[in-house]
């Protein structure tokens, strides 16, 4: 007799689901629950997971997400869309978000419950993405205020406080410039293709009309070349005709017909004889007078030649001690060891198992039967039983491990706030000591953004005229916390660092794994091992509102592949509530921050295993040996 399942979440996601099937109208939507980003693929949607625990946060989420998939389901026809869909990447999204923003409202018209729901998660977003602390309106996206302000003119709510500052921020310019179009948002919302035609308008009123490309509603252009080419063949009747009559007077006549040819051929025999003196000119020409092509530019990254940024310039790598005082790294790193006092007994019971391992096999690691070393007195019995076998002789072997260095790579984005970013570094902090206790040195990175949508380098591209796909649009922050040469006592107080409001915001994962990558090749050291540590997919608002959507996560792959292949570096991961598994070969997902002292030293412990089987079974390899 089977079992029922015992996880408490399973009735309300069976229930959540069926839900969101009346409300999409479609009986044959399949509804799935996954740690990968939420959204909607043809006739299956995926929504956030739901732990077991059920916190009120996460089946707000769920139950917001939900609505707005299903509401956007209902009421979205993708013919109609794509047909009324702009062509420049600034005006595509300000579309998109308008068109969210109407199926949204006729919900919250026609299903009243939704509202609610849809306002929780808009909220929720919007605390993590820090709208709230946004003062400048060069920081706040344009399409997300004009996608919010359509909503909320359509259905009078009042949205949450962070997405109420971003509609705020640009509210008043939205209304100046399209007050006349927005008087009429009531009467355009239930008809799609009508709505699609003001979304254009819009567009065309906060100065993107160049983006609009075509008119869809214009007559076809093939249509005007023919009524433009009878026009001219109705005003110069005699054009064809007299291409008929020299056809005629070559048949009519072909001894002069041939005379002309041969008077044409040699003509241009003359030519290109002119042709080719003039090109035996130019071939003896002093090289050093030739023009030449200026050298193609070298690609910004070794992993993708097509990978683009569109200015480096705010780019920073930096040392964690610049970043604040060294009275306020010491008050961080304070308020660290005391908000993580309970768990350091944990990983430090952890770190000491990892040492143990490690200095077990330095003190099991010997060479036998040698000609020369230290005697052998384990094997003196065989020369005392055949006194004809030579002595026996042993030395200790360099374990594999004493001439290693290892990169933790931490995730510093917005979304590791809290718990889940001081647990990361009191791991660092600890793991670190245990490994230089074994003579294992250990650099410590973070990798973030120094602004929340697009920084310098997006004001840059806005006054440079918004060129189209303009690539990665954001200023990086590469942080080094620790150097692989330096002392831990010496850097102890910098990853306190990361307990700094403000610090934590968007994150590029590929640039950053390519720059711990670059580090790492360039050190002495015989074995290099890289160990990521992320909580979610490349994320980045400004630069993918202007590029593909996959636009990092494709160059993410590719600097794990270049990686991989290269194998000059050991590259694992562990995914914090996010399945990094579908990234890198080798990685475990946890979810719980609380596994995360476990799931590292095993790793770790893994990969110095001299054993291959018990390595392969840590590190979750299917082949081994």
């Amino acid at each position: 007799m089977s079992k029922g399942s015992d996880n408490p979440a399973d009735p309300f996601k069976k229930a959540l689901a069926e839900a969101t099937k009346v409300m999409a109208h479609d009986a044959d939507l399949t509804v799935s629950y996954s740690v990968d980003p939420s959204g909607l693929s043809g006739d299956t949607m995926r929504l956030p997971q739901i732990s077991r625990r059920m916190t009120r946060q996460e089946v707000l989420v769920a139950r917001g997400t939900a609505d707005a998939l299903a509401l956007y389901h209902r009421y979205h026809d993708a013919p109609t869309h794509a047909r009324y869909a702009p062509q420049g990447a600034m005006a595509r999204e300000l579309y998109e978000a308008m068109e969210t923003a109407r199926c949204e409202a006729l919900g919250a018209r026609d299903m009243p419950g939704t509202a609610g729901n849809i306002d929780a998660k808009i909220g929720v977003d919007a605390d993590r993405l820090g709208y709230a602390e946004i003062s400048d309106r060069s920081q706040a996206p344009l399409s997300t205020a004009a996608g919010y302000l359509i909503r909320h003119l359509a259905t009078g709510r009042e949205l949450p406080t962070g997405a109420k500052n971003v509609m705020e921020l640009w509210q008043g310019f939205i209304e100046e410039q399209a007050s006349g179009t927005l008087e009429n948002l009531h009467a355009k919302l239930a008809d799609q293709q009508e709505f699609a035609r003001f979304a254009r308008q819009i567009i065309s009123d906060l100065g993107y009309g160049d983006q609009l490309g075509d008119d869809p509603d214009a007559p076809d252009d093939d249509q005007q070349d023919d009524a433009a080419q009878d026009q001219e063949e109705e005003q110069d009747p005699d054009s064809q005709g007299q291409d008929e009559n020299d056809e005629d007077q070559a048949d009519a006549d072909p001894e002069q017909n041939q005379d002309q040819q041969q008077d044409t051929a040699e003509a241009q025999v003359s030519q290109d004889d002119s042709a080719e003196d003039d090109m035996s000119d130019e071939m003896e020409m002093p090289e050093g007078d030739a023009p030449l092509d200026p050298p193609a530019p070298q690609p910004v990254s070794d992993a993708d030649p097509n990978y683009v940024i569109f200015t480096a310039e705010f780019d920073e790598e930096i040392r964690a001690e610049e970043l604040a005082e060294p009275a306020e790294l010491e008050r961080l790193r304070a308020y660290l060891d005391q908000q993580l006092e309970p768990l350091k007994g944990a990983v430090s019971r952890l770190a000491n198992k990892l040492q143990r391992r490690l200095q077990a096999q330095q003190n099991r690691s010997w060479l036998f039967d040698l000609e020369e070393g230290i005697l052998d007195a384990g094997r003196l019995a065989r020369v005392v039983a055949n006194p004809t076998t030579p002595l026996s002789f042993k030395m200790e072997k360099d374990t594999e491990f004493r001439d290693t260095v290892v990169t933790l790579l931490i995730d510093n984005s917005g979304s590791m706030r809290g718990r889940p970013i001081s647990i990361a570094a009191i791991c660092a902090d600890v793991l670190a000591r245990t490994l230089e206790r074994c003579n294992v040195k250990v650099e410590i990175l973070g990798f973030t953004t120094r602004a929340w949508k697009g920084g310098q380098s997006r004001e840059k591209w806005l006054q440079d005229g918004r060129a189209q796909q303009p690539g990665r649009l954001n200023d990086l922050r590469h942080i080094i916390y620790k150097s692989a040469d330096a002392p831990w006592r010496r850097v102890r107080p910098n990853l306190g660092l990361m307990m700094k409001e403000g610090l934590l915001k968007e994150n590029i994962d590929g640039e950053a794994l390519e720059w711990a990558h670059r580090r790492m090749v360039a050190r002495p050291e015989q074995r290099k091992i890289l160990m990521v540590i992320s909580d979610g997919a490349p994320v980045d608002d400004s630069t993918l509102s202007v590029n593909p959507a996959n636009y990092l996560e494709k160059h993410l792959r590719d600097v794990i592949a270049m990686v991989e292949k290269r194998k000059a570096v050991e590259l694992l991961a562990i995914g914090i509530g996010h399945d990094v598994t579908r990234y890198y070969e080798r990685a475990v997902t946890i979810t719980d921050v609380e596994q995360l002292a476990g799931a590292m030293t095993e790793q770790l412990a893994a990969l110095f295993d001299s054993d291959p089987r018990a390595r392969a079974r840590i590190m979750g390899m299917r082949k081994f040996g």
